[in-house]
């Protein structure tokens, strides 16, 4: 066969990107090539960036998760996707062979390769991937929207762990990239949202959006929620916020009974309110990425306009800009997502 040259963004240490050519990996039994179209700096893609994840990542990585593109190649004894076709990556590669795994909790592998990450990712012009990791999108989805199914998965699977009912009332705390689709999607099951957040810039996306907001800096968020659900508080917070004064709010806007859902990473151990988990009976669920039928809700919610696609998508770069695309969102105060058009006919 005879090799292809595509570019690939590399990262090299030091908050530095270096696009090179280099030479497309050919399909092996069981995977698939795909021509990357849009690829999303995620907020791990930035930690990578900030060069917090050298041990793991090394000085030569392409990185990269949040992706759209079209089936280029197929390697032997793949069925499930057609040349052409268009297609998503949920970036998740399991072992099939931990406690995890044998319980069918695949996507908390105990040895989870996490594409773009453990391996070479999407910010290139063809991406190899095990098959068993596409999923189909329809034929007129854009793909630059397209490109926002990753992390809409991560919403809908931490609305699906929340057992978020229609009618209920909802209180997302912190609307970054992450809160504000976790807000959008909690609205599409029918849960009655308002975004508590001190970013003003993120406040008002999320006011543009539809969202009743609230700034806890400046109003007592307690007695707003109390006042909004006729004292009863929310039925599910989700804390994406990863602060203290995030943790310390999420117990105390909780109703009776209250679900809170721990989306956030918190670099630091937070201190948690336990005595409201005894007296009002909390519960507590922690969330990580995403399942297969998170995937596939994922892709209804954009394709149905569900999620406000144009509003999450603020900047978009070229592969060749990459490195002026990450210093640039590493600045910005108002970016949500900003995507790199990887394929040039994209």
């Amino acid at each position: 066969m005879i090799e292809t040259k595509i570019s690939a963004a590399f990262y090299r240490g030091d908050k530095s990107f270096v696009v090179e050519q280099t030479a497309a990996q050919v399909p092996n039994a069981g995977e698939v090539a795909v021509r990357v179209a849009y690829c999303g700096i995620c907020g791990t893609d930035m930690h990578v960036y900030h060069g917090n994840m050298d041990a793991r990542v090394g000085l030569n990585r392409v990185v990269g998760h949040e992706m759209s593109g079209t089936v280029e190649a197929i390697g032997a004894n793949v069925t499930n996707v057609k040349m052409g076709q268009k297609v998503v990556v949920r970036p998740l590669d399991h072992c099939n062979d931990c406690p995890a795994c044998d319980a069918g909790h695949f996507h908390i592998c105990h040895q989870l390769n996490f594409l773009g990450l453990d391996t070479d990712g999407a910010m290139q012009e063809i991406w190899t991937v095990p098959a068993h990791t596409l999923h189909v999108l329809p034929d007129d989805l854009r793909l630059d929207h397209a490109a926002l199914i990753e992390p809409v998965a991560v919403a809908c699977h931490d609305v699906r762990m929340s057992d978020l009912k229609e009618g209920e009332d909802v209180v997302v705390i912190g609307s970054g990239p992450i809160g504000i689709l976790v807000a959008m999607v909690a609205r599409d099951y029918g849960g009655r949202v308002v975004v508590s957040e001190v970013n003003k810039a993120r406040l008002a996306i999320a006011q543009k959006l539809g969202f009743k907001i609230i700034n806890p800096a400046e109003v007592d968020l307690k007695a707003e929620i109390n006042t909004i659900t006729g004292e009863k508080g929310a039925d599910v917070v989700f804390e994406v916020s990863g602060t203290q004064p995030g943790v310390d709010a999420m117990t105390e806007v909780a109703a009776t009974r209250g679900r809170i859902v721990m989306v956030a990473i918190h670099a630091q151990k937070p201190k948690i309110d336990l005595f409201q988990f005894f007296w009002r009976e909390l519960s507590l669920v922690g969330v990580r990425v995403y399942e297969p039928v998170d995937y596939e809700k994922a892709i209804g919610i954009i394709a149905s306009g569900g999620v406000d696609a144009n509003t999450v998508i603020t900047d978009v770069a070229p592969l060749s800009d990459i490195q002026k695309a990450f210093d640039d969102l590493d600045r910005s105060p108002t970016a949500l997502k900003s995507l790199i058009k990887v394929g040039a006919d994209a």
